[in-house]
């Protein structure tokens, strides 16, 4: 039994081993980049791991419980600097599909339907699902998986240290939370079950990042109306900072190392094409609206809706805004994907 379990137990201890070390070493977003490179290099020797499903879907609810802490009483009124905003991300968006898939095309040789899922700036499920639903089109779904790894990966390791560098060299400094206080332990168990309980029912109306997004509001909504006052307890956060890099981490243990190889080039390639685009355009927004430029640039940067949030709540950026802007990044890949990767079926 012992046995059965060792992945997940090496995973999870991996992680927080990972997690505690860069915290204390000062690392920017250090449990959730210690975590990330801890599993990883752990996949990377051959170790076998496993994150649960339900460990997972705590983890992400424990994330979004205290992003939702970052919402106030005048939290709708601050959404009216939003609309900029959202349609500079989604020329972002378009722009690093298009950009990056075509690279693949071009200097990698890759067919163009898998080329875009590969691509595509978030929602690895949903593009995995794309693949499975079009099996005439012949797409390299194991291409696609390894190369949404990469970016995940990439981008949560390396976003951090160059936001605080560049912030400062700039003069700038993070923007402090709203909720500065903690809840009481009992409050942020029942908070996060709570929350859980959301997640499942989101879940059943295929929402993305359902648990995630049922914690911003469950959080959110008590914040926003008044009952709750702080943020959860810092060591459920911290749990759901390591249990995130986990999961990014553990998905690199299905791949060998010859896929890995192959590959690993044109995931560098398109993930700093992807860096660049969405940082020249935050740096844009970021003066215009006059917003620290790193909150804008982990708004704006490709990774997961779930990594980039708890970088930002690590980092000491707005969650709030931070959240918004994946969560709409990840509706709009729903409606603009098929599109971008439509390819013909063949008649009967």
């Amino acid at each position: 039994m012992i046995a059965s379990y060792r992945p997940v137990l090496l995973a999870i201890g991996a992680a927080l081993c990972g997690a505690a070390l860069f915290q204390a070493l000062g690392v920017p977003a250090g449990a959730l980049v210690g975590s990330t490179v801890t599993v990883t290099a752990l996949s990377a020797a051959g170790f076998r791991l496993a994150v649960p499903a339900r460990l997972r879907n705590l983890g992400f609810t424990a994330i979004g419980v205290t992003l939702g802490a970052g919402v106030t009483t005048h939290f709708f009124s601050d959404l009216m600097r939003f609309p900029v905003s959202l349609a500079a991300l989604t020329v972002t968006m378009i722009a690093v599909l298009v950009i990056s898939s075509n690279v693949l095309k071009r200097f990698f040789g890759v067919p163009a339907a898998t080329a875009v899922l590969a691509t595509s700036p978030g929602a690895l499920s949903y593009s995995l699902s794309l693949a499975a639903e079009r099996p005439w089109a012949k797409i390299d779904v194991s291409f696609v998986m390894v190369l949404q790894s990469l970016r995940l990966l990439i981008i949560t390791v390396a976003l951090p240290p160059l936001v605080a560098l560049i912030d400062m060299g700039l003069g700038g400094e993070g923007v402090a939370l709203t909720a500065a206080e903690t809840l009481d332990f009992p409050t942020s168990i029942l908070l996060i079950a709570i929350a859980t309980v959301g997640g499942y029912l989101f879940e059943r109306l295929r929402m993305p990042a359902a648990f995630l997004l049922a914690g911003v509001f469950v959080s959110g909504l008590g914040h926003g109306v008044g009952w709750l006052e702080g943020r959860p307890s810092q060591i459920l956060t911290f749990i759901g900072f390591s249990l995130a890099g986990a999961v990014i981490g553990a998905r690199f243990s299905s791949i060998s190392r010859s896929e890995l190889r192959r590959m690993f080039v044109a995931g560098l390639v398109v993930t700093t094409l992807a860096m660049i685009i969405s940082g020249i355009i935050s740096a844009g927004v970021a003066q215009l609206l006059d917003l620290p430029f790193g909150q804008v640039w982990v708004s704006f940067a490709p990774g997961g809706v779930e990594g980039m949030s708890a970088m930002a709540l690590s980092l000491g950026y707005d969650p709030t805004y931070v959240a918004t802007h994946h969560i709409f990044r990840l509706l709009l890949l729903i409606l603009i994907l098929p599109v971008f990767a439509r390819t013909k079926k063949p008649s009967d």
